[in-house]
């Protein structure tokens, strides 16, 4: 007796998945090339997805993609790993309708991320391995105590300027220095609530300080391995770039052969201005708010310092402060600093001085 086969087979199709992910479930919507098949949420597990697709499409090649943010990227590795192709989608750039901006849901949103999945009207985010998303989040947990400390400092001076105290102004010892810091914590205050204040505030001072020195010394150890050794020493060899904005720039951008033109490699870094034109009208704003906000910083950072250290670049901001301000200079600066740094990168050959590229 001969058994019909009823299992369904899905070879030489496509089947694309948008995820709306949430810590505690996902939405996933289920598209073919032609029509949306199903919409449903489920617990936040790649191998419960992966099962649904095996068991209700064998056969087929599977698309995957969400929005990159908060869970970053264990989600795309996992279902990788599992043989889901898997793409992250910047949620600044997804096509949305005017009807899903007024009447949003996550059904919604896994929907139109399948959809645009499917269209290709999806730009999607470079995912970087493994070990420069490691060294990556080490420098950023740096940035993030600076900024704590930059913030505890604040917290100490408002609360002596509440109560009237001329500290700041007539103590001898350089701003935070360790003699400053001591007589600080020697100052007499008015009342004792307020020295439980300020001991307090100095503690967690003092306390960021030593976690700021030990991530130092693990970053500098990181960049001299062998992942990041020669490039820390050709990006040195520029005035401005010591080891830890080194370090920024290349676990920020992982590779310089992904950025295909500096205009693209400069939109990253943030360095572009917003543009408004309209029929005859056109008029360059401020810095786009887009790009990369650990690059931006550094990079600026670094020109203000090549300017005063390279005569080629000094040369040309002095012209361009003739006619501009100085800000507005400096991202000029910025962008050509920029290029240098592509080139030693690209070229593998250290610094130039007194070459405008």
């Amino acid at each position: 007796m001969h058994t019909k086969n009823t299992k369904p087979d899905f070879s030489n199709q496509t089947i694309y998945i948008g995820i709306d992910v949430h810590k505690k479930s996902w939405n996933v919507s289920i598209l073919t090339e032609d029509i949306l098949v199903t919409t449903f949420n489920q617990p936040p597990d790649p191998d419960k997805l992966v099962a649904h697709l095996h068991r209700n499409y064998p056969g087929a090649t599977y698309r995957a993609v969400y929005e990159a943010g908060y869970f970053g990227y264990w989600i795309h590795d996992a279902l990788r790993e599992r043989g889901i192709e898997c793409d992250l989608a910047n949620p600044l750039d997804i096509p949305t309708k005017d009807k899903e901006r007024r009447h949003k849901s996550d059904r919604i949103d896994s929907r139109k991320l399948g959809r645009e999945h499917r269209k290709g009207d999806i730009d999607i985010i470079y995912v970087p391995p493994p070990h420069y998303r490691h060294a990556r989040t080490l420098i950023r947990t740096r940035q993030q105590l600076t900024k704590k400390q930059t913030r505890c400092k604040n917290q100490i001076k408002a609360l002596l300027s509440f109560y009237g105290s001329t500290f700041f102004d007539t103590c001898p010892y350089s701003h935070w220095s360790r003699r400053f810091i001591q007589t600080l914590q020697e100052l007499e205050l008015e009342d004792q609530s307020i020295r439980i204040s300020l001991d307090i505030l100095i503690n967690e001072l003092l306390n960021l300080r030593q976690s700021i020195l030990w991530i130092t010394r693990q970053i500098r150890a990181l960049s001299r391995t062998p992942l990041f050794t020669d490039d820390v020493r050709l990006l040195m060899s520029m005035p401005g770039i010591g080891t830890l904005s080194a370090m920024i720039i290349l676990s920020e951008i992982v590779t310089i052969n992904r950025f295909k033109s500096l205009d693209k490699l400069a939109a990253y870094f943030g360095i572009i201005p917003t543009c408004h034109n309209s029929g005859e009208k056109e008029a360059d704003g401020e810095l786009t708010q887009r790009g990369n906000r650990y690059l931006k910083h550094i990079i600026i950072e670094i020109a203000w310092v090549a300017v005063r250290k390279d005569p080629a670049l000094l040369e040309k901001f002095q012209k361009l402060t003739a006619r501009m301000k100085k800000q507005r200079a400096i991202i000029c600066i910025a962008k050509n600093v920029l290029n240098r740094i592509r080139y030693i990168l690209l070229k593998k050959q250290p610094y130039v001085s007194a070459v405008v590229a």
